[in-house]
């Protein structure tokens, strides 16, 4: 495997404060393609003149995680598609050692480890064969991918895990290196103290929570399963009214609203309005 044979994949939203230092990073002889959500023309203009080998595609609306890195999977021409969060750092050397102990090994889905749990588990296998990693840092083998996508019926959270999922069910082979990567962490998509970006998070978190769990095991175990987050979402946003505490009061009511609107089998509609 070379760099030649490798597309980083980037889904942007709102993403210029970290997307920078992501792509400095990221090695000029490989190809990335952006997938830009929230339509920023300023911003495509910026990144295919900075950047070798960089197309920006633009959406006219937010499609959401999953459904904008199909899209950029299926623009790709490479082997390998790496699909990384804005948000992620991956030095150069950490990178190569990435790759080169990739060398020989099958997969359909790698994964490097989160810096936290390379540092807490120091004598951990150098690969290891699980059943999921977190969708931050991912790099497919489209040979053996067998179109499997990722669930465009999911806006937000738990995409990785379904994709994972569906690929162990195809009998494929999901390894995790134990080579450290930087994840920030929730600054993909927007600040972190974004009061929009929060509410969303907290809906989706929600709704998707009951989607997977209705799509592999039904909709009675989906439910049963949910209700005490259920009953808890509802507790807390009629404690917090009480209390006049503005933002506790909306996270519970968008993590109530989510998964109602789950048990409903509405579609992931919520949207973060960030022109407010």
């Amino acid at each position: 495997m070379q760099l030649k044979d490798i597309t980083f994949l980037v889904v942007t939203y709102h993403s210029e404060k970290v997307i920078y230092d992501c792509l400095d990073l990221l090695p000029k002889e490989s190809k990335k393609i952006i997938i830009e959500n929230s339509n920023n023309s300023d911003l495509k203009k910026i990144l295919e003149f900075k950047y070798p080998n960089l197309k920006c595609h633009l959406m006219n609306e937010n499609l959401g995680y999953g459904k904008a890195n199909n899209i950029g999977i299926r623009l790709s021409k490479t082997e390998f598609i790496f699909i990384i969060n804005p948000d992620v750092r991956f030095k150069s050397t950490d990178l190569n050692k990435f790759l080169e102990l990739l060398k020989h090994e099958k997969f359909v889905i790698a994964a490097p480890t989160r810096i936290e749990e390379f540092h807490e588990n120091p004598d951990i296998k150098t690969i290891q064969d699980v059943n999921f990693v977190h969708g931050f840092a991912m790099l497919l083998n489209k040979k053996f991918l067998a179109n499997i996508f990722f669930d465009e019926n999911i806006f937000l959270y738990l995409e990785e895990i379904d994709l994972c999922r569906r690929v162990k069910l195809n009998k494929g082979r999901i390894i995790k290196v134990n080579v450290p990567v930087i994840h920030l962490g929730a600054l993909s998509h927007g600040d972190q103290e974004n009061f929009e970006m929060e509410m969303s998070r907290n809906w989706h978190w929600m709704w998707s929570k009951f989607y997977f769990k209705r799509k592999y095991n039904g909709y009675l175990f989906g439910m049963l399963s949910t209700l005490p987050s259920f009953f808890s979402s509802l507790f807390k946003f009629l404690f917090y009214s009480l209390l006049k505490n503005k933002l506790k009061k909306d996270i519970y009511k968008m993590r109530f609203s989510g998964l109602f609107n789950s048990y409903l089998l509405n579609k992931s509609f919520y949207r973060p309005n960030l022109n407010k």
